[in-house]
């Protein structure tokens, strides 16, 4: 696979949500439920029949907002050799805690035996910072700006961008989430009046479905109503999620 240089992908980061909303949910703790993996976790140093045996896997370091699907995709292809950890989900709000995180994950993931390592990122926000570990290190990441743009396929994604600047993404992940990411942090449970401050440039919901569930459908159309905002599904799959691990699984 083609290492991504630094600087790509990120002059376009998407749409409004990348603004106002993320800075209102900086700063504010998001109490995620268990229904998904993707939590952090430290480890004392594994012995050296563990270093040895993970020298020929492969380490997915990943956002926990896609650990559901990674090791569904995992799964689907039958790659055995895959392991997975993740930075916690709500670095989505805290862009600037991925790359030095990620470093630190990665210098980690080196001491405990394994010598593949592919980042599970877009770019993220990070304004180039995560290339610039990646670079350092000689890994790999998920081509793209977002996940959002990787489930879709970047080619759909780049087709579409101009018309979904005024929309609100949302994946399996944040429909599950909806509350524990949005509503309480949000303090919506309690002050409904405040939808027209956070979502007000808003236009359009749309639901990146990665899988077929009709509860999730009916929480993205439920969100829609209650954002007072147009409700539009795209069914995307797991979209460049698929081929981007199954490169980084050739291992040389």
């Amino acid at each position: 696979m083609d290492k991504v240089a630094v600087g790509q992908d990120t002059a376009r980061q998407g749409p409004v949500r990348q603004g106002r909303l993320r800075r209102a949910l900086q700063g504010r703790r998001v109490r995620q439920t268990d229904t998904d993996p993707g939590r952090g976790a430290t480890a004392a140093a594994p012995p050296d029949d563990l270093r040895d045996a993970r020298a020929d896997r492969l380490l997915v370091i990943a956002c926990g907002m896609i650990a559901r699907e990674v090791l569904a995709v995992k799964e689907r292809l039958g790659l055995g050799h895959i392991d997975l950890t993740c930075l916690p989900a709500e670095y989505h709000f805290h862009a600037d805690r991925i790359a030095p995180a990620m470093d630190q994950a990665i210098r980690k993931a080196r001491q405990d035996g394994y010598r593949h390592i592919f980042v599970g990122y877009g770019d993220c926000g990070t304004g180039g910072m995560l290339d610039r570990v990646c670079e350092k290190h000689g890994v790999e990441r998920m081509a793209g700006p977002h996940c959002f743009a990787f489930y879709q396929g970047l080619q759909t994604c780049a087709g579409v961008e101009d018309g979904d600047m005024l929309a609100f993404y949302m994946t399996d992940f944040l429909c599950r989430q909806f509350d524990a990411f949005f509503i309480r942090p949000l303090g919506l449970d309690r002050h409904p009046e405040l939808i027209g401050d956070y979502f007000g440039n808003y236009e359009k919901l749309v639901y990146l479905a990665q899988t077929d569930d009709p509860a999730l459908d009916a929480v993205a159309q439920r969100a829609a109503d209650m954002l007072g905002l147009a409700y539009e599904r795209r069914s995307t799959g797991y979209g460049d999620l698929v081929p981007g691990l199954a490169r980084a699984a050739a291992l040389p």
